[in-house]
């Protein structure tokens, strides 16, 4: 059976790695590498690393590939490191973090793991 994805082109406001999470740019249809975990998560790049100015295909809905940046257990909600990598979102009481989806599978820093997207925020 396929996988129903929703992919859209965007232009990279900066050169962004393979398999990383990317947040909106300053202006409408750019994208940049998400670093906070407060930043709009809105998908992941798969598996090309483009440069500024390049268009670039961004997996918004589905499963995609998503490096990570730390130990990672399936069923987890992810966030990014400072890298936009992928981590364990886990915070403090009272906080929020933005996700970007779920782990499929369990890894350590730098593993590519499936994530099933689906931005959100969670508080601890």
């Amino acid at each position: 059976m396929g996988q129903l994805v929703a992919v859209r082109s965007f232009v990279a406001e900066a050169a962004i790695s393979a398999n990383r999470v990317v947040t909106f740019g300053a202006t409408d249809d750019n994208v940049l590498t998400a670093v906070a975990v407060t930043s709009t998560l809105i998908g992941i790049v798969e598996g090309v690393s483009p440069v500024l100015g390049e268009r670039v295909d961004v997996v918004m809905t589905g499963i995609a590939d998503l490096q990570i940046g730390g130990s990672v257990t399936r069923g987890a909600y992810i966030t990014v490191d400072a890298q936009g990598r992928g981590v364990a979102a886990a915070p403090a009481a009272g906080v929020n973090n933005n996700v970007i989806g779920v782990a499929l599978q369990s890894g350590v820093s730098g593993d590519i793991i499936p994530v099933l997207i689906s931005p959100g925020r969670i508080q601890g």
